[in-house]
């Protein structure tokens, strides 16, 4: 049985906390500040997008998206992630389910396209591919990939809200 893919309500909020930092305790490459980048991003009201993965009434999973600018002054462009399943409920389908439910809303939304930080072998299967023309400073090119949902494609560094550099 899948869970149900569906936007957040406030009373999410504290089970959002809890399963991402859930996800991220035992991950390697991580600062281990990703629930509190979830809170700082909802609170700066730049979280455009965020999916939870409902297992009756139980938070297995979430995703947040948020914008990003473009040194070119491309607009459009968001960031994915964190991404987060339950540590128990990994390796079931459900961070595909909130990959592909996240793609499918954003291009609904007219974004130009979306970046992820992260292992290509994982993103690669939703499209995501590092790209010479656009760059995270200071990320190896290879874990820093795009995918552009229309003709036109953005040049530049990229740089994430500063909730991103939220430690409490």
């Amino acid at each position: 049985m899948y869970p149900d893919i569906r936007g957040e309500t406030p009373a999410d909020a504290r089970a959002i906390r809890a399963l991402t930092e859930a996800a991220f305790r035992a991950a390697p490459h991580t600062s281990h500040t990703e629930q509190f980048i979830v809170d700082a991003l909802r609170r700066a009201g730049v979280l455009s997008l965020s999916l939870v993965a409902d297992e009756g009434g139980a938070l297995a999973g979430h995703v947040a998206v948020s914008p990003v600018t473009v040194s070119d002054g491309s607009g459009g462009w968001y960031g994915l992630g964190p991404i987060s399943v339950l540590p128990a409920r990994q390796g079931k389908g459900i961070g595909s389910l909130l990959m592909d439910a996240a793609l499918a809303e954003l291009r609904r939304m007219g974004a130009a396209g979306c970046v992820v930080l992260g292992d290509p072998a994982y993103y690669s299967r939703f499209g995501f591919e590092a790209s010479p023309r656009l760059a995270l400073p200071g990320v190896p090119a290879e874990y820093f990939q795009s995918v552009k949902f229309g003709a036109s494609c953005a040049q530049g560094d990229v740089c994430y809200h500063a909730a991103f550099d939220a430690r409490a």
